[in-house]
């Protein structure tokens, strides 16, 4: 039987670098050899137990890499073939997918999340792609890993931000938390054509890099209050559309306030608990104030327009990767990650 190495949930707070099987395809799917990976916020919450997995699952979402095998009903590709997936599998046939809501395929609660979380991941040498036909996505020979790592989950996620509050050429936006959804949600906001991007973060660093990525005002929410701030930057009218990349109650609810009447709140952030809507701040639900949800779009025909972006040079998403690990040190990069040290936003991991 042939082995590889993967990152493997052991139990809450444990992974470990494991041998497993490298996986069977069957007549739909590919095998994909990994040659870059990340850590996503997501895979520390499922170490910390806060989102519930199945021990011994290999863990990651955000695979760049190489086709090394292709069942027996796919075609149109190539062994060897430069290849990236996104974060979510869709079938492409199922209703959900066909009514064109193809990150909540099949209908359940996580959608079309299939890697690290129902199937094996990406943190590994290897890792089965199913649905192989609407999910591989091929990478121009002129772009590295890196240039398009981000594009599986936090550019996907960060863009559809932007596209779901239906921003407007000459919009005003406020993006609530630059982590690396958020800056994602920068970028898109300022080429759906915003002109003016506030961004709110307590992290210096994060706000110079998110002011590099596009946004024009940063505000730092431990030296102001950032819902008077912003009301006053835009002489109490408040902005078109605010976004929510964070996923608590404070900035959902930051995010209401802010918004002007008639204004969109997108929300990125994946909530625990209750989460309450003040009265005053929805305008008591006359306000004409909306609010969206987004689960990551996947697929191969959204991955090959973000590709686009990138090819064309309107983004660049590579000043995220801060620090680069190989496989063997996932323990020591889950650690740097999970506690946010050394200003890291984004980590690569090559097998």
């Amino acid at each position: 039987m042939r082995k590889m190495k993967a990152a493997v949930f052991v139990e809450k707070g444990r992974i470990e670098i494991q041998e497993k099987p490298i996986p069977e395809i069957g007549p739909t799917d590919a095998l994909m050899k990994i040659t870059t990976t990340t850590i996503c916020g997501t895979d520390v919450h499922i170490l910390k137990g806060e989102v519930p997995v199945q021990p011994g699952r290999t863990l990651g979402h955000e695979p760049v890499g190489v086709i090394a095998e292709l069942g027996a009903g796919v075609h149109g590709y190539e062994i060897g073939q430069r290849i990236l997936v996104g974060a979510i599998t869709p079938c492409g046939q199922c209703n959900f997918c066909l009514d064109g809501y193809q990150a909540q395929c099949g209908g359940k609660p996580m959608g079309g999340w299939r890697f690290g979380n129902t199937i094996d991941g990406s943190q590994a040498e290897y890792m089965l792609v199913p649905n192989a036909m609407a999910n591989l996505t091929p990478i121009p020979d002129e772009l590295t890993d890196e240039q398009v790592l981000m594009c599986p989950d936090v550019m996907s996620t960060g863009f559809s931000g932007a596209e779901s509050g239906n921003i407007k050429i000459g919009d005003t936006v406020a993006i609530f938390a630059q982590g690396p959804i958020g800056m994602s949600a920068t970028v898109g906001a300022r080429l759906r054509g915003a002109s003016k991007i506030i961004a709110v973060s307590s992290n210096p660093a994060r706000l110079e890099m998110s002011q590099m990525l596009g946004s024009d005002i940063v505000l730092n929410y431990k030296k102001c209050n950032p819902v008077e701030a912003i009301l006053d930057l835009t002489d109490g009218r408040g902005v078109d559309v605010a976004i929510e990349a964070l996923g608590i109650q404070e900035t959902f609810e930051a995010c209401l306030r802010v918004v002007k009447p008639g204004g969109i709140v997108s929300s990125l952030g994946v909530y625990s608990g209750k989460l309450a809507i003040p009265v005053d701040a929805f305008a008591a639900g006359i306000g004409d104030k909306k609010i969206v949800t987004t689960l990551c779009p996947g697929g191969k025909e959204r991955m090959r327009r973000l590709i686009n972006v990138i090819q064309s040079a309107r983004a660049d998403l590579r000043p995220m990767i801060t620090h680069r690990f190989k496989l063997d040190q996932i323990k020591e990069a889950y650690e740097l990650f999970g506690n946010q040290r050394d200003g890291v936003i984004k980590v690569a991991i090559n097998p």
